[in-house]
């Protein structure tokens, strides 16, 4: 089959789970039952033998299109052919319960709209990473897929034949006709593979679906510029929260590299509690508090089982498990030859000590526009901000995880700063018990600790991390959690520094921006990357703060934003990085650039609708 570009994927999922539809037709990732699950489809990252589940028309010549159903996470793929056009419905249910038809089902609907069209499906699992053999059971009912791990079954009325140890079926639907394809569980009420579903039943959960995310998005209070975009932002946040506990994943695919033929390869299907607390800050912007609330329940109990000195990790399991050991799976070749191919994180274990400001952000923004935290909650955090108190100074891997030495990031001391400062706020709003005087002492000591050895005089920039004339984009931020003024002196000189082409010492090239100089900062790690689409969007937002009082500014910071939104896919979604051919880059799609998005929108539409 070969490979696809990481950009020509749709999503489609379930809070559970989810899965990537390509432009052809083919589903090339998915994990199940849950979001870190081993992969049922993995061609993503081993094109000859993850496995696949693939609908295309038989024919050589065919133009291809894919777009969501309006408002929804409900996905169309649409073959156009000289012959005819058909179209594939893929989508999971939603809002159902567990003992309800539909729960975990993925349900593929085949139309011809017009003319008559001949259809290929090929359904070839590979369980557990493709380590796992499985049987497969014919029926007239479909296929039974039975490996060591569990089963799945592929319930249809088109007759299936086998292939190796998958199945296919050649069929021809004229106008108006539709095939179902249902990947499902085992039944025991309705046979292994389960009933075919009629075309009613298929309707019925169609529309179900249509209306669930209708009416979730239908919570969106944003009026602003730019709403269709940020609708398809929230749209896949969502998707990446999971239901039973209220985490949020980072991303719904691992080891997708950021530089082709790299090594650098990660698994982002965990809960980082930096990108999760951006996450909550993004949807309240929107107006989304259910999955916020969900959040800081799922928080409260992992604060309830801190590290045996105080701490937590960067990132827990979707269901709040510590241990996320990394393991590489020598058997996949990875995408396009990229290894190594890894699950698991073995960052889980770093000291990030950034984690506590944006978790202490979230909280803040929370108890502001939702509902008041428990005192409960507040003896755990407080806590927490003892613990940094006591360890700010600590050097660590900071925000990008390097795999290098321990430094002081300065980005890191600027969160240990924001921790202990909404700390503040945050008890003297509801007069909570504190050390308040401690506290302010240390904030004190961390922002003169940061002016005095994160400032490079010879730059005229902050840089990456103390004693360093290294640029980092995550300084950008500076103004963003109110740090400095996004008119002050020394926050105008660091923008202007990171807004220069990397030629001149700079990280933007073409208006995207790179974390920061892998070759002047050693991370650890070999190659090159990508620029980083959440620097990007970190950059809008700075220059439109400081555009408030400087038009140039804010005007380009629009064209950035325009420009940006010109490399998301055809779907409106983004991957992690960007490389300068305009190609995704890293795992897709990421959560981090669609908050960074939706967050920049919000405020560059307020700076514009201001100036108006």
């Amino acid at each position: 089959m070969g490979y696809q570009p990481i950009h020509n994927y749709g999503l489609i999922g379930n809070m559970y789970t989810t899965a990537l539809v390509g432009l052809n037709g083919s589903i090339d990732w998915f994990c199940f039952p849950s979001h870190d699950s081993p992969s049922v489809f993995a061609a993503l990252l081993d094109a000859s033998k993850g496995g696949y589940f693939k609908i295309s028309p038989i024919t050589d010549e065919v133009t291809h299109k894919q777009f969501y159903w309006p408002e929804t996470n409900v996905l169309v793929t649409r073959f156009l052919t000289s012959e005819g056009v058909g179209e594939i419905t893929d989508f999971m249910p939603v809002g159902i319960k567990k003992q309800d038809p539909g729960f975990q089902w993925l349900i593929r609907r085949v139309r011809a709209i017009r003319g008559k069209m001949d259809f290929i499906m090929e359904c070839c699992p590979a369980f557990n990473y493709a380590r796992d053999q499985h049987q497969t059971t014919i029926s007239s009912c479909g296929a039974l897929f039975d490996s060591p791990s569990f089963s799945l079954g592929l319930s249809t009325d088109i007759p299936l034949q086998l292939k190796g140890s998958g199945v296919q079926a050649k069929f021809t639907i004229d106008s108006g006709e539709t095939a179902v394809f249902v990947l499902r569980p085992p039944s025991k009420a309705e046979g292994s593979c389960g009933f075919p579903l009629s075309q009613s039943q298929a309707d019925a959960l169609f529309k179900q679906t249509v209306e669930y995310w209708r009416h979730w998005l239908g919570q969106c209070t944003y009026r602003g510029r730019w709403r269709e975009i940020v609708h398809r932002s929230a749209l896949v946040l969502k998707l990446l929260t999971y239901e039973p506990t209220g985490a949020i994943i980072a991303s719904p695919t691992c080891s997708l590299p950021e530089r082709i033929g790299g090594e650098r390869n990660w698994d982002y299907r965990y809960t980082w509690i930096r990108d999760a607390a951006f996450t909550v800050y993004a949807l309240l912007r929107l107006g989304f508090t259910q999955e916020a609330s969900k959040f800081m329940n799922w928080m409260g109990c992992l604060c309830q089982k801190r590290n045996p000195d105080g701490s937590l990790q960067p990132m827990y399991g979707i269901d709040g498990r510590c241990n996320l050991s990394e393991e590489i799976l020598d058997d996949l070749e990875g995408y396009k030859g990229s290894s190594p191919v890894r699950i698991g994180n073995g960052a889980y274990n770093q000291l990030q000590m950034d984690i506590y400001g944006e978790l202490m952000d979230s909280v803040y923004l929370y108890n502001k526009h939702v509902s008041p935290i428990s005192y409960g909650m507040w003896t755990e955090l407080r806590g927490l901000i003892n613990w940094v108190c006591d360890n700010w100074q600590r050097q660590d891997r900071g925000l990008w995880e390097v795999r290098g030495k321990d430094r002081n990031f300065v980005y890191s001391k600027l969160m240990c700063w924001v921790a202990v400062d909404r700390a503040l706020r945050l008890a003297d709003k509801r007069s909570f018990p504190a050390d308040r005087q401690r506290w302010l002492l240390v904030r004190d000591e961390i922002y003169e600790d940061i002016m005095a050895h994160g400032w490079n005089a010879s730059r005229q920039a902050f840089v990456q991390s103390y004693g360093s004339d290294t640029l980092d984009a995550s300084n950008l931020i500076m103004p963003l959690v109110f740090f400095l003024s996004p008119t002050d002196p020394r926050m105008l000189d660091t923008i202007d520094a990171i807004n220069q082409s990397p030629e001149r010492g700079g990280l933007v090239y073409n208006s995207l921006v790179y974390r920061y100089n892998v070759e002047a900062s050693p991370d650890g790690l070999t190659g090159e990357e990508g620029t980083f689409n959440l620097c990007t969007f970190w950059l809008v937002e700075a220059l439109a703060r400081a555009g408030k009082v400087d038009s140039d500014r804010l005007d380009e910071a629009r064209l950035i934003f325009e420009d940006m939104l010109g490399h998301a896919n055809h779907l409106g979604l983004f991957a992690e990085e960007t490389d300068p051919s305009g190609r995704a880059l890293g795992n897709f799609p990421l959560a981090l650039t669609h908050l960074s998005l939706i967050s920049a929108a919000y405020n560059l539409n307020r700076a514009l609708e201001t100036r108006c």
